[in-house]
């Protein structure tokens, strides 16, 4: 189910509003909101493929299971370090099988020639945000900075359905008290209104701008033999700013769901072809997955707490990762890479002392970046 269809808008959405609300008038309301909304997010995620359902499910059982362990091993610390570790090993070998197994047999096959056959794997909807948001939360378990919660806690913090499918990529410090607070409990019409009008917003955004230059888009890039000069300008920039009104508007609907429940997601979009660097980008930019890139990835392989070589290492094995993470392609790859390679760049030239003046800044950025999304949205490198 997608937030731009009429069985979401129309049914879904009102319905589920409306129950949620409702249950919350009994005594026992906060407890069976929880099971409600939980279950309602289970047939969101369900209406796609159910089959995947179970996948979902078994996920939530094993991380919430190991973040139990974690709870209990505070006092051992290499216990508690091995559970951590089967959580991320188990966590990304499920993200590996299903994303990635065909793209690694693929190019297996074309570097030795062989001819191993593809599985032809169907991605499951969300595995990668629901993924990470999980490890994050095992890491988290790790350090003290969550403490074990109660199973349908844990459950409705995985599966709200307003961020489970394209993020943000949320923490449970930031969401579980704001289940837990008994005010949010009831209809609130200032977040109502404020909710309608978000995803009014986003559903225009999403439906009327990024959907109607996506098939200049397709057209374009299903015919690249057909383009000249102008005409790949023309379909390369379109498809710059369908990205952009596609996921500002799923953010701004994803938002205004939220805020319909008295729930306040993190910023996740902030205007980012404002920026006046890659860095700057990053910031504004998918910003809960910048976080989780840094936090979970960056800050451990060293930051930039060593030398300059070693942080220039770090700062592109992430971004390798990162344009991985988006999809299984070379395109991907290359795409993410080159975001790391603008950053050490820039790093470069900051060491150096050299000033670029603000509009020139902007400028070169954005074309960077315009650059970069010739890649993500390819289908095979040689089209780009």
């Amino acid at each position: 189910m997608i937030f731009n269809s009429y069985i979401f808008i129309f049914l879904f959405l009102p319905f589920t509003v409306m129950a949620y609300f409702a249950i919350g008038l009994s005594s026992s309301g906060d407890f069976r909101q929880k099971v409600f909304l939980a279950c309602a997010s289970f047939f969101f995620y369900g209406y796609w493929n159910v089959l995947y359902v179970p996948l979902l499910a078994g996920s939530i059982l094993v991380n919430f299971g190991i973040a139990r362990q974690l709870a209990a091993s505070d006092r051992q610390k290499n216990f508690g370090r091995i559970w951590l570790v089967f959580g991320v090993i188990f966590n990304i070998g499920l993200l590996c099988y299903f994303k990635y197994m065909d793209f690694l047999i693929e190019s297996i096959n074309y570097v030795s020639g062989s001819s191993i056959p593809v599985m032809h794997i169907v991605l499951p909807l969300a595995i990668s945000f629901f993924t990470f948001q999980q490890i994050a939360y095992l890491v988290d378990s790790r350090r003290g900075i969550v403490k074990s919660s109660h199973f349908w806690d844990y459950l409705v913090f995985v599966t709200f359905f307003p961020q489970l499918i394209a993020g943000p990529i949320v923490h449970h410090v930031e969401m579980m008290p704001q289940f837990m607070d008994a005010m949010k409990k009831h209809i609130d019409w200032n977040n109502m209104s404020m909710g309608v009008y978000l995803f009014s917003i986003g559903l225009f955004k999403k439906v009327m701008i990024a959907d109607r230059l996506s098939v200049w888009v397709n057209a374009g890039y299903s015919d690249i033999g057909s383009l000249n000069l102008i005409s790949s300008w023309a379909v390369t920039l379109a498809y710059t700013f369908q990205i952009y009104f596609d996921f500002s508007g799923y953010m701004d609907m994803a938002h205004g769901c939220a805020r319909m429940f008295n729930i306040t997601l993190p910023n996740n979009f902030d205007s980012p072809y404002k920026s006046l660097g890659i860095q700057d980008f990053w910031r504004r930019w998918h910003i809960t997955l910048g976080r989780f890139l840094r936090d979970y990835l960056y800050i451990p392989l060293g930051g930039g707490r060593g030398s300059s070589v070693k942080t220039i290492r770090n700062v592109l094995i992430t971004f390798f990762l990162g344009g991985i993470w988006h999809g299984a392609g070379w395109t991907f790859v290359i795409g993410g890479s080159l975001h790391g390679i603008g950053l050490v760049v820039q790093r470069l030239w900051r060491m150096a002392g050299v000033s670029i003046p603000k509009y020139l800044s902007w400028f070169m950025t954005f074309l960077f970046v315009h650059f970069a999304w010739v890649f993500f949205r390819a289908v095979e490198v040689g089209d780009a």
